[in-house]
């Protein structure tokens, strides 16, 4: 499973509980808006925006067989960081995902926005077999959007570029931007914590929904594409950030 599978699963965690209610009243589809990180924090800290990704994830629900549409967005940035052994690689990266609120009678449908830390990365973890041994770190409070909430750090051990590599993740607990929910996740190789740590704080304290997609980088030749059918030949040119989580 790539990337783009991995942090989409976050919003496909809700439609089984979403998909039966939007069919009986009659909302069919329902999308969220993009958000994504303020150009000074990206400058600031190195990192680039690649994508803006729309994950639509489809159920037939219902007697008659409706097909119901959720449509989250993904914005991804990478940067270029030094592993040992391979050389600069796009291996940090920082997502920003949207998943739409949806409530009836004043009760929210979507379960992303009750979920905490932990239960995000299991979730993380059961849809991605190339992640093990996820031990959680830390907790601390930052600020999206003018709401608190909490962010976590979990180390955990991945594979990328075909070697072993000891990676932190950083992922917060959703909040909610405009008629969306959002939750970021922040994933560096471990040796450089010092270095990366404070980035990904500034990158979340830097979160907006004034998102622009002609910021987007684009592909890269070491890992911009993240097509969900990529695979990695190890040569070391076509790498791509999906090695880590993807």
């Amino acid at each position: 499973m790539n990337r783009r599978s991995v942090i989409a699963c976050l919003g496909a965690a809700g439609l089984a509980s979403l998909s039966g209610c939007l069919g009986l009243i009659g909302m069919a589809e329902h999308e969220s808006s993009p958000a994504g990180v303020e150009a000074a924090a990206r400058e600031e800290t190195g990192y680039e925006q690649t994508e803006i990704e729309a994950l639509p994830i489809e159920r037939d629900v219902g007697p008659t067989n409706e097909t119901v549409t959720v449509r989250n967005h993904m914005t991804k940035h990478e940067k270029r960081v030094g592993i040992m052994g391979l050389g600069e690689r796009r291996a940090a990266i920082y997502n920003v995902l949207t998943t739409p609120q949806v409530s009836i009678f004043g009760r929210e449908l979507n379960p992303v926005g009750e979920m905490s830390t932990q239960e995000l990365i299991d979730l993380v973890r059961s849809n991605y077999d190339g992640i093990n041994d996820i031990s959680h770190e830390e907790d601390s409070d930052v600020t999206i959007l003018g709401e608190s909430t909490t962010q976590s750090r979990f180390t955990a051990d991945a594979t990328f570029d075909g070697q072993e590599l000891e990676v932190d993740i950083h992922i917060t607990e959703a909040v909610e931007a405009d008629e969306d929910l959002l939750v970021t996740i922040g994933v560096y190789p471990r040796d450089l914590q010092s270095q990366e740590q404070p980035n990904i704080a500034t990158l979340t304290e830097s979160v907006t929904t004034d998102v622009d997609s002609d910021d987007s980088a684009g592909g890269s030749e070491d890992g911009g594409n993240s097509s969900s059918n990529e695979t990695n030949d190890g040569s070391g040119d076509n790498e791509s950030t999906d090695g880590i989580l993807g």
